[in-house]
């Protein structure tokens, strides 16, 4: 095997493990389909490896392929950790931040933050990453990360905000169609929106709370956002944060007094970050923004 290949192929090879095909591939890296099959060619022959059969729908990783992934992954979220390292010397607060968060919480309570952030430094480049699986600042997947439980990893810096409350709500033309329910007991004749793929969360959602439990949900999707968005056009009765419904009459909240459930929120990032000024003045300002969040959301709720 070749002791030193290029980065370029490893970039390639997840192109085409990520996209399927090596045209899909040429066309989110921004490169010609010839120069990807070379590439690939290329890493093949250096690794004395085959990474992918041919197949009529696009190509297929072997298990070589596959068993590569992940490291291929960590030179990937190095290289753009070095990258976002780089872009940041020099004087003052600039150069790139990435952040992570889960759907619901980067699009609809981060951004009035980043927008702030950006206003007081207009040096600085957010990449805002959403996703409910929790990547790894170890491996510099993310510089900071809002995560709705506490992290189990050493060498982080993490500061819990508080508990966003979360609390099963409705739209009123909904209700108006249906009813409000006044118990566990009246859900029975209503229409549940909740997750599709059972994970330990929703299964100990389910042991507390039968009713929640994914057989009876009548919409399922595993997007926050999409659940969101579903209980706002009316289609059925869904969890919610208690301070996003707050900020219209477009929901209500039922059975506040059956259910609640608070989710701990923090910021983290690693400690070798805690001297970069571009990774402290995001920390900051996404520690006071939701502090601010959680203080407006604090007020008391009209229950449906």
């Amino acid at each position: 095997m070749t002791s030193s290949i290029s980065w370029e192929l490893y970039r390639t090879f997840l192109g085409v493990l990520e996209h399927g095909s090596l045209s899909a591939a040429a066309r989110a890296l921004d490169l010609t389909q010839p120069t990807v099959g070379r590439q690939l060619a290329a890493l093949e022959q250096a690794l004395g490896l085959t990474l992918f059969t041919r197949s009529p729908t696009g190509v297929q990783p072997t298990e070589a392929a596959l068993a590569l992934r992940a490291p291929a992954q960590a030179v990937q979220h190095a290289a753009r950790a070095l990258e976002r390292t780089a872009a940041s010397q020099g004087a003052g607060v600039q150069g790139v931040v990435r952040v992570t968060a889960s759907e619901v919480v980067g699009v609809e309570v981060l951004p009035p933050i980043l927008a702030a952030l950006r206003a007081r430094h207009p040096g600085l480049t957010v990449e805002l990453a959403l996703s409910n699986r929790l990547q790894d600042l170890l491996q510099r997947e993310a510089d900071i990360a809002v995560r709705m439980q506490a992290p189990q990893q050493g060498a982080l810096l993490a500061r819990r905000v508080g508990a966003i409350d979360v609390g099963m709500h409705a739209h009123p033309d909904y209700l108006a169609r249906h009813g409000t329910p006044q118990d566990w007991a009246d859900l029975a004749g209503h229409s549940l929106i909740g997750f599709d793929a059972v994970t330990a969360y929703i299964r100990r959602a389910g042991a507390a709370w039968p009713a929640l439990r994914r057989e009876r949900f009548a919409l399922r999707t595993d997007s926050d956002v999409a659940q969101l968005a579903l209980i706002r056009a009316g289609a059925g009765i869904g969890l919610c944060q208690v301070g996003l419904a707050r900020r219209s009459s477009a929901l209500v909240r039922v059975l506040p007094a059956q259910f609640a459930l608070p989710l701990d929120t923090w910021v983290t990032m690693h400690e070798d970050l805690r001297h970069s000024p571009r990774c402290q003045v995001t920390f900051e300002a996404l520690v006071q923004g939701l502090l601010d969040y959680l203080s407006s959301a604090a007020a008391p709720t009209p229950a449906g």
